[in-house]
């Protein structure tokens, strides 16, 4: 067998490959042998039918099967011979066999791109020291205010403003038909201004007094469901209620209703403790972001589409499961898989070559995780999930695949520790007017 291989670029590969004619025909002779045992052809014994008559019965089904042995055979030892690793399976055209000619066939692959030794040392970082202020302590407080709030019918004779909460009855009609995409609704619960069905029923809405009916035109986005997108719905909308948001007071009280605290001072810490935890996130994932710039700018390389399109598959899963958990689909919030792809592709590209860094930086750095980090790491998964640790580890004990993928990912955590560890760090406070690039030199 006789093999060469055509770069296409570092990470794609075009393998030229020929099986000799005689290999060929030692084949199609085993297969016709194997054949004749078996087959039943009128007016022949078993075992004595001539080739030339099993080859007009069988050719196409034999050659078949003979192509498909060799090709699999001669996959395997070229990749022996040339070493080359393929990340998902080749792209092949697989010829025709005639029993005289060579096999002669090309695969396409990728393989990931070869880094070099990763300088990582004496980088120049710049930790900026977020820190949770009251003000914004006072702010979440405010939020969580606003969404206990309850809604009171206000007794003023007065016009819709801007704004109101109102509760409506509403029937939508295209054509003066019914349309059975919007089902007719009553004491529908909506607040002006948010444009919850479409931004002119508020406004249309604007204006009326409780007992008004009015008939309200608006023209749907060609985000909505196909079967309204760009339709011109007529909604009939009789005004019920108009109220009014009452705000509870910020005390003891309010913070006994919100969990186990027993005062305003215990929830103001809880929230303290919250967003000190994401601000260290934040923290870690600003330098992160400088690392990786760094790393990035002092060796450049391809990355295989194999790789990019596995990332890009787990995004639009995540987003889909976040719609889906929110009671919606895709098509319902105005999203595709083909568009989330579109739209998510470079992060894709850098969370692969992120993920190729770190792998060079684990086996350059000879990094292994002792029994004690693996425990931490349960611990730390188990606080997230807020599942008892040993729930979580039996889990992955039982899932070896998903078990080697998070101790990659523990690795991974490990070997940017260790470049932090090996860096110039500058603090600064946020705002503060500080250069932070970092040093490419």
């Amino acid at each position: 067998m006789q093999v060469s291989v055509e770069d296409l670029s570092s990470v794609k590969k075009v393998m030229h490959i020929e099986v000799p004619p005689e290999d060929v025909a030692r084949e199609l002779d085993e297969a016709y042998k194997e054949l004749k045992k078996t087959a039943k052809i009128k007016g022949f014994r078993p075992g004595k039918v001539p080739r030339s008559v099993l080859e007009r019965h069988y050719k196409k089904t034999v050659n078949a099967d003979v192509s498909q042995k060799l090709l699999q055979q001669s996959l395997v030892d070229a990749f022996q011979e040339t070493k080359l690793q393929p990340l998902g399976m080749p792209v092949i055209d697989p010829p025709e066999i005639d029993g005289k000619s060579p096999f002669r066939y090309d695969a396409t692959i990728e393989v990931s791109p070869e880094l070099e030794d990763l300088d990582y040392k004496g980088l120049e970082l710049v930790r900026t020291n977020w820190k949770v202020g009251e003000e914004e302590v006072d702010g979440q407080l405010k939020a969580v205010q606003k969404t206990m709030a309850t809604k009171v019918k206000i007794d003023e004779d007065r016009p819709v403003q801007d704004s109101d909460y109102v509760v409506v009855d509403y029937e939508a009609f295209r054509d003066e038909k019914p349309v059975a995409e919007i089902p007719k609704t009553e004491n529908y619960t909506m607040k002006i201004g948010d444009g919850t069905i479409h931004e002119d029923l508020d406004k249309g809405i604007v204006g009326m007094k409780v007992g008004d009916s009015k008939r309200i035109s608006v023209t749907f986005p060609d985000t909505m469901d196909e079967r309204i997108a760009g339709a011109l719905i007529d909604f009939e909308v009789g005004l019920k209620e108009i109220r009014k948001e009452q705000l509870e007071e910020i005390d003891d009280e309010f913070a006994k209703k919100l969990g186990p605290f027993e005062s305003l001072e215990q929830l103001k810490g809880n929230i303290r403790d919250n967003m000190a935890e994401a601000y260290d996130k934040r923290i870690e994932q600003e330098l992160n972001e400088q690392i990786f710039q760094a790393l990035l700018k002092r060796q450049s390389f391809e990355v295989p589409d194999h790789m990019v399109n596995l990332e890009l598959e787990q995004i639009v899963s995540d987003i889909e499961k976040n719609v889906e958990d929110h009671g919606k689909t895709l098509k319902e919030v105005g999203m595709t898989k083909e568009g989330l792809a579109e739209k998510h592709r470079d992060t894709a590209v850098k969370q692969v070559k992120r993920h190729l860094l770190l792998g060079k930086l684990i086996k350059q750095e000879n990094l292994e995780l002792t029994d004690q980090e693996l425990e931490t790491g349960y611990e730390e998964m188990a606080k997230t999930f807020q599942q008892p640790p040993q729930i979580l580890k039996k889990h992955y004990e039982m899932n070896p695949e998903q078990l080697e993928f998070f101790k990659h990912a523990l690795l991974e955590k490990k070997a940017i520790k260790l470049i932090i560890e090996n860096s110039s760090i500058t603090e600064k406070e946020p705002g503060e007017d500080l250069e932070s690039q970092v040093d490419e030199s």
